[in-house]
């Protein structure tokens, strides 16, 4: 809060809604590679999402979502707890980088490499999620 009371928002708030952006936006090619079979009243039929580019997309964005929970939570909780804020601005931003990073290997299937950007992200989170007790 700033002296006046008013809340401050930060990058790695900021990093929250782009998250959510990209996961969503994860599917979005598939859909629209594929927007004269899509069906928008059964937008989770698997027979959609065949092998290849469309399966790779909802792969990504299915990932994407598991990994959301831990994303918001580490940097609500590293900020609620006064961890040093242009860490985790830094590490938010290091996170929302390598998951963008990770949704492109797997448009372009690159297995290694996508695992390689996972663990990377990862790596942040745990960072976020500890920075706390370092302090």
């Amino acid at each position: 809060m700033t002296p006046q009371g008013e809340p401050v928002v930060t990058l790695a708030d900021l990093c929250l809604p782009i998250m959510l952006m990209l996961t969503i936006g994860a599917v979005v090619p598939a859909k629209w590679a594929g927007r004269h079979e899509y069906d928008n009243s059964r937008p989770r039929d698997p027979a959609f999402y065949t092998p290849g580019f469309r399966a790779q997309s909802q792969w990504a964005h299915q990932n994407s979502y598991e990994a959301l929970p831990f994303f918001f939570a580490a940097v609500i909780l590293a900020e609620f707890r006064g961890a040093p804020q242009a860490a985790v601005n830094a590490l938010a931003v290091a996170f929302v980088v390598a998951r963008a990073g990770y949704i492109a290997a797997y448009w372009f299937d690159r297995p290694t490499l996508r695992s390689a950007i996972w663990a990377v992200a990862l790596l942040c989170n745990l960072a976020i999620f500890a920075l706390p007790l370092a302090g």
